[in-house]
């Protein structure tokens, strides 16, 4: 499985120069950075230190959207205080959750935000899974670069393996499960309802395969029942 890194409007060079060395570090080399020329500056260099190759091949993109173009299943990192969200992951539970996707999906992006405001609700909604780090107290908090390197110390064991035999023919399987639930809740009349809506939505991440494979099927049976 791919893991991509991916920094949203990071504003300090010597942050994207910390990510890209726990990047290498840690087995990693796919490094996107959002709305920010940070990575361009000497202090990213500097810092990087040995994985300068991570900051030249970085790719650059306008909106955190466009980053996501190829990427299969999204993580984002966030605190829980800033976002409506119910259901995180831990960094420890995240491993297990890629473990499993790599068998049916060939690309993954942890996403990580602004250092003084992270990412926004709209941002959070491109997500499949929300994570945070847990920690003693809400101050002092982690950096950029202390973040990425928490992560990607935790999935180390997935750098460089590969995706299983049926990621090809499987990718796309949770975004069209989300896209059938929205379509069913607005024939339904119930597209309103936010709060089921959003939780609906929210635990999708967090469905295996087989699961999703099921889900797909009850989604098939309740539509085959209700009027055109």
């Amino acid at each position: 499985m791919r893991l991509i890194i991916i920094l949203v409007e990071p504003a300090r060079a010597e942050n994207v120069g910390a990510a890209a060395r726990a990047l290498k570090t840690m087995g990693f080399s796919e490094l996107r950075i959002v709305g920010s020329e940070a990575h361009l500056q000497p202090a990213a260099r500097y810092v990087a230190h040995g994985s300068t190759d991570i900051i030249e091949n970085a790719q650059r993109y306008g909106e955190l959207a466009e980053a996501l173009h190829d990427v299969d299943f999204t993580v984002a990192i966030t605190a829980r205080s800033r976002a409506r969200y119910r259901y995180y992951a831990t960094p420890q539970q995240l491993l297990p959750l890629l473990e499993e996707r790599r068998q049916w999906m060939s690309t993954a992006a942890l996403v990580f935000g602004r250092e003084d405001s992270g990412l926004t609700n709209e941002e959070l909604e491109l997500a499949d899974v929300l994570t945070g780090i847990p920690m003693a107290s809400d101050y002092p908090s982690l950096n950029l670069g202390q973040a990425v390197m928490v992560y990607c110390w935790q999935l180390a064991s997935l750098a460089g393996v590969k995706a299983g035999n049926s990621a090809i023919a499987d990718t796309g399987q949770l975004d069209a499960l989300r896209r059938r639930i929205s379509a069913l809740l607005a024939k339904l009349a119930v597209a309103d309802d936010r709060k089921m809506a959003d939780w609906l939505q929210q635990r999708l991440g967090f469905l295996g395969q087989r699961d999703t494979v099921m889900l797909h099927r009850l989604l098939h049976d309740i539509e085959k029942k209700l009027p055109e």
